[in-house]
């Protein structure tokens, strides 16, 4: 299943309900989504322009904001014999996006005690433990190990395309075979259908249901993916999506994969409006709150899903599609790729392709949008469209993190620290610092350099809010009449946080 950044548009900024003591994110945009609703129509002709030019067939993607799909657009055809149009409800091969569906499942048996990640895969598959690891001293292959890519199998696009209608007996036949191995276990990334397949297996063995069982019920149904399917013969006709190949300036279909053993790694059929509900669902688990936790996994397990797990590549020279250099490091997680970019934008998702599709979604937690797209040529190549498309939405509409709430005690803390700055008046005694402050800090450099930066100020105009980097530490400005200050603070650990480090300074022109 090729690991591609491949895509069609989704953006997704999740609403959350809250409870009287969690108050949500704050935007400080009020005119935030007409600004997002005035980029449409350039990714509407970015998008169009690309499938064009890389022949895709049929292609389709959705803007989703506040947990509706408000934009969506759809090009071409799903079947090009029948003219059968494009649609957010056509049914397309989702390929490798289907990994998060089986870790999720994964993360649910494990929640609910029934098995640990650092097991040994052999305890749930005996065929593991006679299988002859790359060394002598390799450790066992655990399920941490599968959900990462760290099993020590060797990368296995597109021969894994392949297997899809594979049975278990065919699985349990390769396992038996003395298969060859690329690494030791543990050590390094190495993408690997097979790993992801053999949690398919897992399910199965520690459920008493197949893996695509479980994964109706306990995912499809809460969701309400009443539409997504694992066999393609169970789909409406006019729905299913065909899969083509551009070869020799004419599209060629490719034959559609039944559904089987390796369908745990890539064999998932769904639409744009039915997967917009699982990454609402992924979406929804930030930023940590109090609200009532009764999804199909806790949003706890979510975040563990997303945390970076097994580098797989550094980029320092990465060029975005518009030119613009920023570096990029990139991770997987459980079922899920991870980016962090020079700006440090967090990107968290998955790109899927098979013979005939290419697909990919990817969202940002800390900016609260994703993206999704479902096309159906063969692996097709949207990485660059799909970062441009993120970069266009973010720097046209002016996107910015999502604020996280102020903790009453920072502000509280930026409060009592106003209150004595410049002069520092009684601030040894005054309660607020640590016990190590005064031990790091010189109370007169302390006086001399606020004194001189007030002065440089002038009249005190505004004190701003605060702004949590989390809710021990923080930045607010003090703006005067010649020039604006900032003051930064953190907080110990304790159970009444002091003021445990300080700076202050000049806000640049």
């Amino acid at each position: 299943m090729k690991n591609f950044f491949q895509c069609v548009f989704f953006v997704s900024i999740i609403s959350i309900a809250h409870s009287q003591s969690y108050r949500p994110p704050v935007f400080t945009d009020p005119d935030r989504m007409k600004k997002i609703e005035a980029v449409f129509p350039t990714i509407d002709k970015i998008y169009k322009e690309y499938a064009e030019k890389n022949h895709f067939p049929g292609f389709t993607y959705g803007i989703v904001v506040d947990g509706k799909l408000v934009h969506t657009n759809s090009l071409g055809y799903t079947n090009l014999a029948q003219k059968t149009p494009a649609s957010t409800q056509s049914l397309f091969r989702i390929a490798s996006m289907s990994k998060s569906f089986t870790t999720m499942a994964i993360l649910q048996l494990r929640d609910a005690g029934k098995l640990n990640l650092d097991d040994p895969a052999s305890k749930y598959i005996p065929e593991l433990a006679s299988i002859k690891l790359l060394t002598a001293d390799a450790p066992a292959i655990t399920i941490r190990h599968l959900l990462t890519h760290a099993a020590g199998f060797p990368e296995d696009n597109p021969w894994g395309d392949r297997q899809l209608a594979d049975t278990n007996e065919e699985l349990l036949k390769l396992l038996q075979s003395k298969i060859a191995f690329s690494n030791t276990p543990g050590i390094t990334y190495e993408y690997s259908n097979l790993g992801i397949t053999l949690l398919g297996y897992i399910i199965q063995q520690v459920s008493g249901k197949t893996y695509q069982q479980f994964i109706n019920e306990n995912i499809f149904k809460p969701l309400g993916m009443t539409h997504t399917k694992w066999e393609y013969t169970d789909i409406p006709a006019d729905k299913l999506a065909h899969g083509y190949r551009w070869r020799d300036g004419q599209w060629t279909e490719e034959a559609l994969l039944h559904d089987g053993a390796w369908g745990a790694m890539g064999g998932l059929i769904t639409s744009i409006e039915d997967f917009s509900k699982y990454m609402a669902l992924h979406l929804a688990a930030w930023p940590p709150k109090d609200d009532t936790d009764n999804g199909p996994l806790k949003r706890s397990s979510i975040r563990e899903m997303h945390q970076p797990w097994n580098i797989s590549s550094f980029a320092p020279q990465y060029k975005y599609p518009s030119g613009r250099t920023c570096g990029t490091v990139s991770a997987y997680c459980y079922g899920l790729n991870w980016m962090r970019d020079c700006d440090n934008r967090v990107y968290i998702g998955h790109s899927g392709g098979l013979p005939g599709f290419g697909s990919n979604w990817r969202f940002l937690p800390e900016y609260g949008i994703g993206v999704v797209c479902f096309a159906n040529v063969t692996y097709a190549p949207t990485v660059p469209i799909n970062l441009r498309v993120l970069d266009t939405l973010i720097i046209s509409a002016q996107l910015q993190p999502r604020q996280l709430p102020a903790s009453d005690i920072l502000k509280q803390r930026q409060k009592d620290l106003t209150q004595i700055l410049p002069d520092w008046k009684n601030a040894e005694t005054s309660g607020l610092f640590a016990e190590n402050f005064f031990a790091d800090y010189s109370l007169e450099a302390l006086k001399k350099e606020a004194n001189t930066l007030f002065a440089k100020a002038g009249k005190i105009l505004n004190v701003k809010e605060i702004v949590p980097e989390n809710q021990l530490r923080g930045r607010y400005l003090i703006e005067g009449e010649k020039t604006t200050l900032w003051v930064s603070f953190t907080l110990t650990p304790e159970s009444s946080p002091l003021i445990q480090e300080y700076h202050i300074g000049e806000v640049k022109k």
